[in-house]
Formats: C-alpha cells, sequence, structure tokens
C-alpha cells in the first residue's frame, strides 16, 4: 500500500529539472490577466454592437474578429503540445483533480456537437454564397477545427502542472479563455435575436416589431437577394440554431478547464499523485443506492420530456391553448423543483451525521467549481425576483399568476439548497476519512491465527477488503474469507440524492437550452415591465440559469464519486 501524503500547507520544493521556482507568481498572472481584459472588451464591444441595426457594425467584422482569434489561439495550443512532446520535463507534476473523466466527455460530446453545427452552419451560408461574404463561410469552418484542437488539447493537457515559460503559457492560456467568452458570447447574442424575431412574428405588437427590425443585423437574418427560401436552407438553419447550447456549454467547460490550467501553471505539488481520484466503477453504480433516487430522477426525466413536446406545440396556437401549456409547464417545473428541494435538504441534514473530515487541501478545480455555482445561480435570482415582484405588484391575480408565482419563489430556495448540498459534499473528504482519535498503527480484529506470534508481525490493517472471523455455521470455511464492505446507509442515502439531482437537473437545462420561454410566453412581466426591459433582462440572466444546471450536473457526477 503506497504511503500517505502529508497533509500540511506546505508544498514540497519541485525536483530539481524543473527549473528555478518563480520569484513572483502574481506578476505573470496580473500580465495575462490585463491582456485578457482589453481582448474581450473589444469583443464584446464588437458583438453586441453588431447586434443592433442603428450601430455600424457588421456581422462580418465580428465574424472577421473571432475568426483571427480562434487561428491565434489554435496556433499557441499547437506550439503548446509540440512543446511538451520535445521537453517532457517542462510538467514535472499532475493535478489529478483537474479534469475528470465525466468533465472531459462531456467537453468532446459538446464538441462533437459543436462540429455538426459548423456543418450546419457552413451549409447555410454556402446555400447563397454569390451575395454573401467569404468570412462567413471561413468562419464555421475555422471554428470546426479550433474544436478539434482544443479538444484534443484539453483531453490530454487537463491536469498539466507546466513550469517552464510561465508568463508565455499563462497569457496563451487566457488569451484563448478570453477566445471561447467570445464565441460564448456570439452565440448567446445569435439565439436572444432569434427568439426576439420568434417572439415578434406571433406577436403584433408595433413595438415588437420595430425591436425585431432593430435587431435584424445579428447575423441570423438575411435580407435582399440573400433569401433562405430553399427547403435545404431552411433545414440547415434550423438546425444550427437548436444545436446552439451544445456550443454554447461547450465554450463555458473549455472556459473552466482551461482556468484551472492557468492555476495550475508553476504549481508546486507533494507529488504526482498527490489527491487519488475516486472513479466509480459501472458494477458499483446502483449496488450502493436504495434505487429510489436514480428510479424517480428519471420518471421526472421522461415526464419533463413529454411537458416539453405539449409546450412547444401548444404555446404558439390560441390563447386558450397557450394558458394551458403555461399550466402544464409551471405545474411540472413546481413539482420538480419542490422535490429538489426537499432531497437537497436531506442532504444537508444527513452530512451533519457524517463523521467524514473536512478537505482542506489547496485545489483550484474545487474552488472554481464554487465559485461558478454561486455566480451562475445569480442569473436566475435575477429572474425570479424580478418575476415575483411582477406578480406581488401587477395584475391580473389569476391560477397562472399564482403558478408563476410558486415557480420564482421554488426556483430561488431549490438553488439556494441545492448550492449547500454541493458546495458542503465538495469539501468532505473521500471515503474513509473520517478522523480517528486512535494512532494509526492499530492491531487486527477480527482474525483466527493458529500462530498468536504471528499476529504481532502483521502490518496495520488495510481499509479495504475486510477479513471476517469464524462463522458459526462453518469455522474453517469463514477464515480467511473476504468480505467487500458495503456503504454504511449514510452513504447510499447521498448517493441516491446525487443520482436523483442530476436528471433533475439535464431536464430542466434541456427546457431552458431549446425554446421553452415562458417568460415571453405569460404577459404579466411583459405587461408590467415592458418588451424590451423584460427582454434585455430575460436575455442577460437566462445564460447564466443554462450554464448553472449543466455545471451543476458536473458537479453533482463528482458528488456522487466522492459519496
Amino acid at each position: 500500500m503506497s504511503e500517505e501524503l502529508p497533509t500540511g500547507p506546505k508544498e514540497s520544493p519541485p525536483a530539481p529539472r524543473a527549473g528555478p521556482r518563480e520569484v513572483w507568481k502574481k506578476g505573470g498572472r496580473l500580465l495575462s490577466v490585463l491582456l485578457s481584459v482589453n481582448v474581450l472588451l473589444l469583443a464584446c464591444t464588437l458583438i453586441s454592437g453588431g447586434a443592433f441595426n442603428k450601430v455600424a457594425v457588421y456581422d462580418t467584422d465580428v465574424f472577421a474578429l473571432l475568426t483571427a482569434m480562434m487561428l491565434l489561439a489554435g496556433l499557441w495550443i499547437l506550439f503548446y503540445l509540440l512543446r511538451t512532446v520535445r521537453s517532457p520535463d517542462s510538467v514535472p507534476y499532475r493535478d489529478s483533480h483537474a479534469g475528470p473523466i465525466w468533465l472531459r466527455g462531456g467537453l468532446v460530446l459538446f464538441g462533437i456537437c459543436t462540429l455538426v453545427m459548423d456543418v450546419f452552419k457552413t451549409g447555410y451560408y454556402s446555400s447563397f454564397f454569390e451575395c454573401q461574404s467569404a468570412i462567413k463561410i471561413l468562419h464555421p469552418l475555422t471554428q470546426a477545427v479550433f474544436v478539434i484542437v482544443q479538444t484534443y488539447f484539453l483531453w490530454v493537457s487537463a491536469k498539466d502542472c507546466i513550469h517552464t515559460h510561465l508568463d508565455l503559457t499563462r497569457c496563451g492560456l487566457m488569451f484563448t479563455i478570453t477566445t471561447n467568452l467570445a464565441i460564448w458570447m456570439a452565440a448567446v447574442v445569435d439565439e436572444s435575436v432569434h427568439q426576439a424575431h420568434s417572439h415578434s412574428d406571433s406577436n403584433s405588437s408595433t413595438s415588437h416589431t420595430r425591436l425585431a427590425l432593430d435587431l435584424e443585423r445579428a447575423g441570423s437574418a438575411v435580407g435582399g437577394d440573400c433569401s433562405c427560401n430553399t427547403a435545404v436552407c431552411q433545414i440547415f438553419q434550423q438546425g444550427y440554431f437548436y444545436l446552439y447550447p451544445f456550443n454554447i456549454e461547450y465554450s463555458l467547460f473549455a472556459s473552466t478547464m482551461l482556468y484551472v490550467m492557468w492555476k495550475n501553471v508553476g504549481r508546486l505539488l507533494a507529488s504526482s499523485t498527490h489527491g487519488h481520484s475516486h472513479t466509480p466503477s459501472p458494477v458499483s453504480l446502483f449496488r450502493e443506492t436504495f434505487f429510489a433516487g436514480p428510479v424517480l430522477g428519471l420518471m421526472l426525466f421522461v415526464v419533463g420530456l413529454a411537458v416539453l413536446i405539449i409546450y412547444e406545440v401548444q404555446v404558439s396556437e390560441e390563447r386558450g391553448r397557450a394558458q394551458q401549456a403555461l399550466v402544464i409547464y409551471y405545474s411540472f417545473t413546481i413539482v420538480c423543483l419542490g422535490l429538489m428541494t426537499l432531497v437537497s435538504l436531506s442532504g444537508s441534514v444527513i452530512y451533519r451525521f457524517d463523521r467524514r473530515a473536512m478537505d482542506h487541501h489547496k485545489n483550484p478545480t474545487r474552488t472554481l467549481d464554487v465559485a461558478l455555482l454561486m455566480g451562475a445561480a445569480l442569473g436566475q435570482y435575477a429572474i425570479s425576483y424580478y418575476s415575483i415582484v411582477a406578480v406581488v405588484v401587477g395584475t391580473p391575480r389569476d391560477l397562472l399568476a399564482a403558478l408563476n408565482l410558486a415557480h420564482a419563489l421554488l426556483m430561488i430556495a431549490q438553488q439556494t439548497f441545492q448550492n449547500v448540498f454541493i458546495i458542503e459534499s465538495l469539501h468532505r473528504g473521500p471515503p474513509g476519512a473520517e478522523p480517528h482519535p486512535t494512532p494509526p498503527k492499530e492491531p487486527c480484529h477480527g482474525l483466527t491465527f493458529t500462530n498468536l506470534d504471528a499476529l504481532h508481525a502483521l502490518p496495520a490493517c488495510p481499509p479495504t477488503p475486510r477479513l471476517v472471523g469464524p462463522n458459526p455455521a462453518g469455522p474453517q470455511e469463514a477464515v480467511g474469507s473476504i468480505v467487500a464492505p458495503r456503504s454504511p446507509w449514510k452513504r447510499r442515502c447521498l448517493k441516491d440524492i446525487a443520482l436523483f439531482l442530476l436528471p433533475c437537473n439535464v431536464i430542466l437545462w434541456i427546457m431552458s437550452a431549446f425554446g421553452t420561454r415562458p417568460h415571453f410566453s405569460n404577459t404579466v412581466e411583459v405587461d408590467f415591465y415592458g418588451y424590451s426591459l423584460w427582454a434585455a433582462i430575460v436575455n442577460i440572466c437566462l445564460p447564466f440559469g443554462i450554464f448553472y444546471r449543466m455545471h451543476a450536473v458536473s458537479s453533482l457526477v463528482e458528488v456522487y464519486v466522492l459519496s
């Protein structure tokens, strides 16, 4: 059995071959942050300016900037990969907490969907190539190459703690983060404009139509002779809009993994095996649960898909059918959020009886997870509080308003208690980390030996598996038999809670990411705030709420593993 690593606050110095220790780490970080802030502000200015018709910024300018950023970031990634291959000593340590397999697997899944989106986007702009700028076709092709290169880079290098060319590496990583954030913002703006067009088409209000005209040049609409009239062109157009949520999640997943790499530049670890990652085996996935959590979660997932289909079919029809669709949607989400709140609260109560020690090791991945959970929740908090004010102060006071109010209150409660449960779970030590008041060297009990003198020559008892003593039914058969330990009820309950919350967050992400917009179908907030203000609030805050659901899924997988 390997020796236990030291748990003190100090970390051992690097190996001599890793080069001299960095004198001032914050100086290099400050330089890279200043670079990224300036580039990101330039990108945000062009992207937001290109979304309005009255601003003299064209969508081709935005595409040109994003294409140049992806080319530069891709060249830096290739330089990094070639440098680490030619100089293996440049990465003396690897952070086992960074880039877990489920996070990299999600990145690959979203990357594949992004590649399909790029194919649809290329086909869409190629349908009227004679009246379009070449940059509109070059942009999705460049993005496809960038996604392939970056996905491979993060798959093989997400755990690196590099110790050469520190300032250059930090600037390159931060520039790549900025590129992903710019791609994310462009996708969010384009999707928001598409939703505004869809809503304005179903509403004859003059103000709504005027807003749609102001937003006409956001890259999704084409005017003049560049009309999308063929069936193939319309399939490409609808296809890449439905795949936008995957592109958005890919950019955010890549940004989080790159940030952890940026924090690990020049980091010193006690050993290359510091902190063991616990990966569940497929056999033990359901063996250590009570089955209630995953079964109930899958039932809510299936019901949520049916509610999504009913909502999408009925919400665009006459007012009576639309109101019925809203009642079904709110009823399902209220039940789902209520159960998730109770389950999260139960998990926090169970931790009051859990004796596992708290993990106080320095962990950039966990710190980022906590910050993203708290920060992303603010988006849905803002929408919920705006809805509460509109329902309480405004009119009418009918069934739909009551359901809207209950939905907003439960959304706040659910995200609050779920964050408490996830954050407390991430700070718990792995299984077997209970504090022992006795010295580590203890005699092994529960063994039967012929020679008692051999007992003193045995090492300390290993944690797993345990040996059991004689069985009254057959003492000779039980001696030396190995029995796999069963998890106590607290661990089994925590695993059930994690496996219940996971599909619930997935279905809530699907419903928000793929077109359910009760914020506009329910006219309470629109009538109270006005369409322009309410659309700005939703389009700014909702992307953070959508990201919260997917990031919560990633954190819940880790909670299950740590339980």
